[in-house]
């Protein structure tokens, strides 16, 4: 196990990143500490040149505590699917389903669309949205995913996570850095910085969508004021599968490495002059982008798979598909990727949520399965942490027009009071459900989880204390959970 270092040796001082050759007006500009500047640049020289040296920037710090999981796969539907018709029946919303709902359940409350008091709205009573008692935990699962059905002993259910955020791109980014603005660090860059990559041949984290990106645009991705090398990477299905990674027409291999080899020097003389932690970045990022010029190719290519794989994930080689995404996400922690993000849009059910929900849990509820059943096959799934997400739920309140107010197929609003995750593998508890809802699915009733919580829970699976994960930036010690965050030790195995 490695041990965990101070975060940021290179953050000491202003001064020892800069060159002695700089004019008296560009020191006091840059340092902003008089002529002590000189001192310190030559008291921490030697530190200076061991935090720089061929070490990358912000490279992995360890674990605190043994691994529960390796690594993550982080499935993330985008817009945010009703929990309600999916993972937690409610039978007394079913019985007063069209009722005025209660008074405290809209007066004084935030809803995104909903102007006037809503009706509440039981799920639908097609067969198809049945609920069913499935495997040995009788977890309640919806006949819409019947294929999540025959895993069910393996997930672990929160049904009872609140965020603070009831829009989409201020909540996605709160539950994918801790903070709802532009700026923090997401959380496989977090991982990224905690504990990197098995393969260095491949990015630490690595970011799958299908569909369009979703509202908090790259920053759910980002590495905000962490070094840019723990960003994550996205990769695409279709054309070069990372932008710019190919040679360009007429450049061969050799030339290529010539390039790189002539950059990094380069980049080696500034970074010896100026200490600049991107520069580090930057030389880091060549070498990086020419080995994935080998591995990439050989990882996207899905053709090798056997007929029975696809079969099981229904995977097309060649098109662009969630189901193509789950099996890549397979094939990139099988070769040491830690962190893998999916991201699935058009989960934003305002209305006709009875054929829209379908048409989208059709899309993804085979991979999703098949994902768990490969990694188990393969001895996996033990140390991978598999997780299905969203940045809020859905009102057991009907929405019964849009934002303008003309009358819409019914759906539901966003709901931030509490809503259903679950996760599967990497040391959580199989069969398990922590928490419930009241008896209208509207708020907590027992054992809540906050975003911070969860977020303190991956991070714990993985070996990391979220409390000691720090970086420090403008003049504090920043993490994930900010000043908040227990682990749930109920779901741990």
């Amino acid at each position: 196990m490695k041990t965990y270092r101070s975060e940021q040796r290179i953050n000491v001082s202003a001064a020892a990143a800069m060159s002695a050759n700089q004019t008296r007006r560009q020191l006091f500009q840059r340092a902003g500490m008089g002529l002590g500047g000189f001192a310190l640049t030559s008291l921490f020289q030697s530190e200076q040149n061991a935090a720089f040296g061929q070490e990358k920037i912000g490279s992995t710090l360890g674990t605190h505590h043994p691994a529960r999981a390796k690594s993550v796969i982080y499935i993330h539907m985008v817009g945010a699917p009703s929990h309600l018709d999916l993972f937690d029946y409610k039978p007394v919303l079913q019985e007063r389903s069209g009722q005025l709902c209660p008074d405290e359940f809209f007066n004084g409350k935030q809803l995104a669309f909903i102007r006037e008091q809503p009706k509440l709205f039981g799920t639908p009573t097609d067969q198809a949205f049945q609920f069913q008692r499935c495997g040995e935990s009788g977890a309640q699962i919806s006949n819409l995913m019947p294929n999540l059905q025959t895993v069910a002993d393996e997930l672990c259910f929160i049904k009872t996570l609140h965020t603070d955020q009831f829009n989409h791109a201020p909540a996605q980014m709160f539950l994918l850095s801790g903070f709802e603005r532009f700026g923090r660090p997401s959380i496989g860059s977090w991982v990224s910085y905690g504990i990197g990559s098995e393969n260095k041949n491949l990015p630490d984290f690595v970011t799958l969508i299908t569909g369009q990106v979703l509202g908090a645009g790259n920053s759910a991705w980002g590495s905000g004021f962490l070094p840019t090398v723990h960003q994550g990477i996205e990769f695409r299905s279709q054309g070069d599968p990372v932008l710019f990674l190919s040679n360009p027409e007429g450049m061969r291999p050799s030339d290529r490495r010539k390039v790189v080899d002539a950059v990094k020097d380069l980049n080696a003389l500034r970074l010896d002059e100026v200490g600049d932690p991107e520069i580090s970045t930057r030389i880091s990022q060549y070498e990086m982008a020419y080995r994935m010029q080998t591995s990439v190719p050989e990882l996207m290519n899905i053709d090798d798979e056997t007929a029975d794989v696809h079969q099981m994930y229904g995977t097309e080689p060649g098109k662009t598909s969630f189901a193509n995404n789950c099996l890549l996400a397979r094939r990139l922690v099988e070769r040491g990727v830690r962190f893998v993000q999916l991201f699935d849009q058009g989960w934003d059910h305002h209305g006709n949520i009875e054929n829209r929900l379908a048409a989208k849990t059709k899309e993804v509820d085979q991979p999703i399965a098949a994902l768990i059943k490969d990694l188990k096959q393969r001895g996996m799934l033990d140390d991978t942490l598999v997780i299905w997400s969203a940045e809020f739920g859905r009102t057991p309140m009907a929405q019964a027009s849009n934002g303008g107010g003309t009358p819409t197929k019914v759906g539901r609003d966003h709901h931030k009071e509490a809503f259903t995750i679950w996760m599967a593998g990497g040391g959580t508890k199989r069969g398990h459900i922590h928490g419930a809802t009241d008896e209208l699915g509207y708020g907590i009733a027992e054992n809540g989880v906050h975003i911070h919580d969860m977020n303190a829970t991956i991070l714990h699976l993985l070996g990391i204390d979220h409390q000691r994960l720090t970086f420090r930036y403008q003049g504090r010690q920043f993490r994930l959970t900010d000043v908040h965050g227990n682990v749930v030790n109920d779901i741990i195995s």
